[in-house]
C-alpha cells in the first residue's frame, strides 16, 4: 500500500470523429479533464510539482491501440503513468459505416502523506 494520498480526481471525455485514432481520443479526454482542474495547493504551500504522482486511466474500446507513452509526454506536471483499459464507446454511422471513437479519462493526483509537525 502506498503512502500517497489522493488529493484530486478529474474526469474527461474526448473523441476522434473520422480517424479511428484511439490515442487522439484519449489525449482529448485527458485534456478535457485537465481543463477542469486548478491546483493552487503548490503555490500556497511551496511544495514542488515533482513530488506529485499523476495516475491516468483512459477507457477506450481498443486499449491496445493507445500509445500510453505519447500521452505521458502531454501531461504538464508530476510523475505520470497512463493506463488504457476497456471502456469508452465506438459509435457507427449506419449510413456510412464511419466509426466515432469516444474515450473517457480519469486523472488522479497523489502526494506523499503530509504529517502534522
Amino acid at each position: 500500500m502506498s503512502n500517497d494520498q489522493r488529493f484530486i480526481v478529474e474526469m474527461g471525455m474526448g473523441n476522434d470523429l473520422y480517424g479511428l485514432d484511439y490515442t487522439k481520443a484519449a489525449k482529448r479526454a485527458i485534456e478535457d479533464a485537465l481543463r477542469h482542474s486548478s491546483i493552487p495547493l503548490f503555490e500556497a504551500t511551496g511544495l514542488s510539482h515533482d513530488i506529485m504522482r499523476v495516475q491516468v486511466t483512459v477507457g477506450v474500446q481498443e486499449p491496445d491501440a493507445v500509445d500510453c507513452a505519447a500521452l505521458i509526454s502531454g501531461l504538464p506536471r508530476g510523475r505520470a503513468t497512463v493506463q488504457a483499459v476497456k471502456g469508452g464507446l465506438n459509435v457507427t454511422n449506419p449510413n456510412t459505416g464511419n466509426i466515432i471513437v469516444i474515450a473517457s479519462a480519469a486523472v488522479e493526483a497523489f502526494l506523499p502523506l503530509q504529517h502534522k509537525g
